[in-house]
């Protein structure tokens, strides 16, 4: 398995990491990291990303799979996995990212909304699929609408996703989950570490809690 296929076979939650500034990227890691967090990806967007993605993979965050987010260009993509970017996310359909990345023998998660989107992806070579953004599209419910006719498809819906709301996720069929905001919190800008650390344990009970009512 690739290091992002055994971090979400142990929680299915790829942390996404946004800031606005790079000066708490390594703490922000660190602490997901510490609260037993297995998958973050640091968007290109992110002020230092690289850098960050670069500590990371040098064993800043032993045993968590970091990759690179909003990846939009094959040169993005060539930069990130240079740095040491584990896999590669998209916002979109973008089969320039997917070709390199399989060239480069890295995980694609490209970001699709319809089934025509969701479909062409996967064919594509996309590893996982990001529904995105999965609030929008109608939450858990479009997750199950959407594996009703391709089971085949590992979906991952990103996006307006809270902890509550992972368990009614994972009962849809979805392989994982992405998480900004409600797990992120103001951490990136500041923000307590503390009570990122808290919302990253309250996360692992949730998924720990739906896992052993699964059976």
């Amino acid at each position: 398995m690739t290091g992002l296929e055994e971090a979400l076979a142990a929680v299915p939650v790829i942390a996404v990491v946004r800031a606005a500034a790079s000066r708490r990227l390594a703490a922000v890691l660190a602490t997901l990291a510490g609260g037993g967090i297995r998958a973050a990806e640091v968007t290109m967007t992110t002020p230092g990303a690289l850098e960050a993605i670069r500590w990371a993979a040098r064993g800043g965050t032993e045993g968590v799979a970091v990759g690179a987010g909003t990846v939009l260009t094959a040169e993005a993509a060539r930069e990130a996995v240079d740095a040491g970017a584990g896999y590669l996310i998209t916002p979109a359909v973008l089969p320039e990212v997917i070709e390199e990345g399989r060239r480069l023998g890295v995980p694609v998660v490209p970001g699709a909304f319809t089934p025509t989107e969701i479909l062409q992806a996967w064919r594509g070579g996309a590893a996982l699929v990001k529904v995105f953004p999965a609030s929008a599209a109608g939450g858990p419910g479009y997750v199950r609408d959407v594996l009703a006719p391709l089971p085949e498809v590992p979906l991952v819906p990103t996006g307006g996703v809270r902890i509550e709301d992972v368990p009614a996720y994972l009962r849809a069929g979805a392989r994982a989950v992405g998480m900004g905001a409600p797990l992120l919190g103001d951490a990136c800008a500041d923000g307590d570490l503390a009570a990122l650390a808290s919302r990253a344990r309250r996360l692992i009970g949730v998924v720990a809690q739906h896992l052993e009512e699964q059976g």
